[in-house]
């Protein structure tokens, strides 16, 4: 395949998060972000999801650039493991997502020194690639799409976008993106996360008028707020409204914290003596202070989710509150949203969500109607769909067909599966190494499906463990089995079930001390392998049983 340009994803394929994705042309290979994907609930103890970055491990020599399209979690949460694996001679990122990564690496202590700051107006040159950038609009400032020109035509990645044309920041650039299509796209790779959402997506300068309606109308209410730290533009816009309001604002919340700073630092938000401390908020009338938090997904242990269950040790709510949620729950948070939004209702607190029609949240990701003339500026030969689930991809593809692209000109990839592109065509041929690799604490990729298993039947059957006092050379059992579990059964209440597994136990390692040539490995698989039906049978589940033999010599 010399001479041929081949793309491919190494994660956001038949997925929400983890996107990475690569252009290699002989020598050269181009990285287009590198993110994180948070686990499903039953990836029990799992921190993160990345991207399986072994093949860029093994092709380390001929990476040029990774290219960063902005700065959300899902597009720069794996640089620091890929940094600590393979060696990125230059990251380009836009300014916003380039302080983010610079914070993130400072909290590892992760020393890098090339890390550079790209705008649409930047062109970047290798001996195959011409990669330019034009911007657009998302719910974090200096997103960008990136155009990467090979010997084999244009490479178009939208990043995540939407139009929006009464943004609170800068309009997408549509004439570019138009004068990129009129030159002539190959392949076109467009974000899919908004595919199932027909018509087109509510603006945010309409948000932002929802929002301040809600201010006027709570004047003598002090006024909770959560929605995502990313969304620098309507953080900007609360401030705002704060000031009109004559209200100071309190942060609660790590990535709000740093968001804000961030904010400050890029000149996004101005005015730095409207922000003020817990305690001085508790000290002014609630009418004169607004406290922006953290989770607005329901997650445990953030900000919001801590004021509702009456467990913050700064801020406590009292009934003539008002929470609002700019948000809408991702994909599997729904349930921690409803709990969290349940406490509050119970604290008598006036709660306001986007689902009450109020129009309070927009999505960054572009709706359907918004889709299509995406696909209509660049006029692709070629369509791939990425960023999204196999459900979001395919309806894409329909989308891409009712835009004129035939229907096999197009392709719905998995992570792994590569595009060759040549001057005669585009075809799925070949496979790189794709796989989903877990981290846990400071453990990366060492947690294995076995591990998974075992934590999941834990947390639904509990564990049952068994000591052993044997002495080996006289293949004697020195006393009776002691049993006991956690999450299996209640032991005070099972006493008599305690005793019958202890003496069943006991009679199995007898007859297994009996035999020539036994150790303790076959001891231990004897009494699970005798276990299981029992348990079963008793109880109608089966623990995690863990025998523990203790060698003891006796005279």
């Amino acid at each position: 395949m010399k001479n041929n340009t081949q793309v491919f994803a190494l994660g956001g394929l038949g997925e929400v998060g983890k996107n990475c994705y690569c252009v290699r042309h002989n020598d050269e290979i181009i990285i287009v972000d590198a993110g994180v994907m948070f686990p499903d609930d039953d990836l029990l103890g799992i921190d993160y999801v990345i991207p399986d970055f072994t093949y860029l491990k093994e092709n380390e020599s001929k990476i040029k650039y990774l290219l960063i399209t902005h700065g959300h979690e899902d597009h720069i949460g794996g640089i620091p493991f890929l940094l600590n694996l393979v060696n990125i001679p230059k990251i380009y990122a836009p300014q916003q997502a380039k302080e983010l990564i610079e914070k993130k690496l400072e909290e590892r202590n992760i020393r890098y020194k090339n890390l550079y700051t790209y705008t649409e107006d930047t062109h970047l040159k290798t001996k195959y690639f011409n990669i330019e950038f034009f911007r657009t609009t998302h719910s974090i400032p200096d997103s960008h799409g990136i155009s990467i020109t090979s010997p084999n035509g244009t490479i178009v990645m939208t990043g995540d976008f939407k139009f929006d044309f009464t943004p609170v920041g800068p309009m997408a650039n549509i004439g570019k993106m138009a004068e990129i299509g009129k030159r002539g796209v190959r392949l076109l790779m467009s974000d899919s996360t908004n595919a199932l959402q027909p018509g087109i997506s509510l603006s945010e300068a309409t948000v932002d008028e929802n929002l301040g309606e809600i201010f006027k109308n709570h004047k003598d209410s002090r006024i909770v707020l959560a929605t995502f730290a990313s969304n620098i533009y309507r953080l900007k816009h609360i401030i705002e409204t704060c000031r009109e309001n004559k209200r100071k604002v309190a942060l609660f919340g790590r990535s709000m914290d740093t968001a804000i700073d961030i904010a400050i630092k890029c000149g996004y938000i101005k005015d730095k003596n409207i922000i003020i401390s817990a305690e001085e908020a508790n000290n002014l009338n609630p009418n004169q202070v607004c406290l922006l938090c953290t989770g607005s997904q329901g997650e445990p242990l953030a900000a919001l989710s801590r004021i509702a269950a009456g467990t913050h040790r700064q801020i406590k709510l009292i009934p003539n509150d008002v929470v609002i949620f700019s948000s809408s729950p991702i994909p599997g948070n729904s349930l921690s949203v409803a709990n969290t939004i349940n406490k509050l209702y119970l604290k008598g607190v006036k709660v306001y969500t986007n689902s009450d029609g109020v129009g309070i949240h927009s999505s960054g990701h572009a709706n359907q109607e918004e889709l299509k003339l995406m696909i209509r500026l660049f006029n692709p030969e070629y369509f791939a769909p990425y960023h999204g689930e196999y459900r979001m991809l395919k309806t894409h593809t329909d989308i891409a067909n009712l835009c004129n692209i035939p229907k096999q000109n197009t392709f719905i990839l998995s992570n792994g599966d590569v595009l060759n592109i040549s001057k005669t065509g585009i075809k799925k041929q070949g496979h790189v190494h794709a796989e989903d690799i877990y981290v846990d604490g400071s453990r990366i990729g060492d947690v294995s499906n076995i591990v998974l298993k075992d934590r999941t039947l834990m947390a639904n059957n509990g564990i049952l463990a068994i000591i052993l006092n044997i002495d080996s050379k006289k293949k004697k059992l020195l006393s009776s089995p002691t049993v006991s579990t956690r999450g299996y059964i209640l032991v005070n209440e099972s006493l008599a079930l305690i005793k019958e597994i202890e003496h069943f136990c006991e009679t199995v390692i007898n007859n297994k001390l009996k035999q020539r040539n036994v150790n303790f490995n076959d001891i231990k698989n004897e009494l699970i392998n005798e276990l299981v039906p029992m348990l079963s049978e008793k109880t109608g589940r089966v623990p995690i049983i863990l025998p523990v033999i203790m060698d003891v010599k006796t005279k």
